[in-house]
């Protein structure tokens, strides 16, 4: 590796006999002065740093665990070549642990008048806005023995999106609401309230569905079909108060709460239904309104891609009145949020009323999958007490649920990976029934 300034002088210096050190610093240069001639030449034939120009294209969006590539295009303006060693800073969480090196520093070369293109893959670990930070250069004279350096502002946004790791579930989904939209063969007839059609009785089918008036001018029996209703309101609560900070395995409860809700989203949408999203703590953190079935995906996406859970107490009054702002007519309030009895008992079922008498509501909240296998440890003194204390918390957990349910709520409690489809499958039911 060659060294640059002061170091390489000394070192050069370094191989003289000990009796040429004792003399002066005039007089060492003056021995040495095709050195420093050598050393000033190469530090005036390194191309000046700060009138590099250098601007970034590239991706703008990327989702959670995949990659984006921005470009940084640079423009050696002076009449030097520029030999250099760049290093483009962007936040840790931008690469995965241990790639930061190789993936930030590049080593370039770019003649007089001419430009390059490095582009950085970034492979983002969190959620969120990741900003460039800056890029520093460091120019190499000929020689390589002395080197300006100096730092230029890019700026450059990467938002990283919600990985929506649900919607492998979405076609089956789709499949069902077909079944009961009435668009698939079935024996039974399509469930609802808002009448569809009329077709030929089989057996099997509902008697109270038979239309005497169409029999009567016809050779058949005739039922009536129905279809779901359409055009229904649905809001999606998030609740990101400090419960939501909770882990659970590599990620917090509301990254798991957001994909549930994505998928949900989308089968709603899907259905004809019109969605809306509230993320709430002591205040609106997010707020999607009025979109279309083709906007209201991308807009949830982006909404939820800067959210993090804020360490407070979720003020649930609050949270209450600005539901019931954002949805003045009947709706089904879906709200994301904790089974632990002591955020339900206190802040949740005082207020729960004024939800339920106008909306109907659905609870879906993150279980802990460890729990569970806490539950069935045994054969070890440790084992048995890590299974009463996970019995007691599912006891806990089953109580608290009860009680909603008590006030007419449909509570979903799912581990992170059941809790997409079970909310999924929660909706159709409503909707087969009528509910909505």
């Amino acid at each position: 590796m060659a060294l640059t300034g002061r170091a390489a002088l000394l070192a050069a210096l370094g191989s003289l006999p000990v009796g040429i050190l004792e003399p002066s610093w005039a007089g060492i240069l003056a021995v040495n002065a095709p050195l420093a001639a050598a050393c000033a030449c190469d530090f005036a034939l390194a191309a000046p740093v700060r009138r590099l120009l250098l601007t970034r294209s590239g991706d703008t969006s990327t989702r959670l665990g995949e990659t984006a590539d921005v470009t940084l295009t640079l423009t050696n303006p002076s009449r030097r070549p520029l030999r250099a060693h760049l290093r483009d800073a962007w936040p840790p969480s931008s690469w995965q642990p241990g790639t930061e090196t190789e993936a930030s520093r590049a080593r370039l070369t770019v003649p007089p008048g001419e430009r390059r293109r490095i582009t950085t893959r970034l492979r983002p670990t969190r959620r969120g806005d990741r900003q460039a930070d800056r890029v520093t250069i460091r120019s190499y004279g000929p020689l390589g023995l002395f080197s300006r350096q100096g730092t230029h502002k890019v700026p450059w946004t990467v938002r990283v999106l919600p990985p929506f790791t649900s919607r492998k579930h979405l076609p089956s989904k789709l499949a069902r609401l077909r079944e009961l939209d009435g668009r698939t063969s079935l024996v039974t007839r399509g469930e609802g309230t808002e009448f569809d059609s009329l077709r030929e009785y089989v057996p099997g089918d509902d008697t109270r569905s038979i239309d005497w008036r169409a029999t009567a001018r016809h050779s058949t029996v005739a039922v009536r079909t129905w279809r779901p209703e359409r055009d229904r309101h649905i809001l999606l609560i998030l609740d990101t108060g400090r419960t939501s900070a909770g882990r659970v395995g590599d990620a917090p409860r509301l990254d798991a709460s957001m994909d549930a809700a994505l998928l949900l989203a989308a089968l709603a949408s899907r259905a004809g239904d019109r969605v809306d999203l509230l993320a709430y703590d002591r205040r609106v953190r997010a707020l999607v309104q009025g979109r279309t079935a083709r906007d209201i995906l991308p807009s949830l996406v982006n909404a939820m891609a800067t959210l993090e859970p804020e360490l407070v107490e979720t003020d649930t009054r609050t949270l209450t009145a600005t539901a019931l702002r954002t949805a003045p007519r009947r709706a089904l309030i879906v709200l994301l949020t904790t089974l632990d009895a002591a955020p339900v008992e206190e802040g949740l079922l005082p207020v729960l009323p004024q939800l339920t008498q106008r909306h109907t509501v659905l609870l879906a909240s993150v279980a802990d999958p460890h729990i569970a296998e806490m539950a069935e440890a045994r054969g070890t003194i440790d084992g048995v007490y890590e299974a009463a204390a996970a019995a007691q918390a599912q006891t806990e957990r089953h109580r608290t649920a009860e009680q909603l349910r008590r006030h007419g709520v449909t509570v979903v409690d799912a581990t992170p990976d059941e809790l997409a489809p079970a909310l999924a499958d929660a909706y159709l039911a409503l909707k087969a029934a009528g509910r909505l």
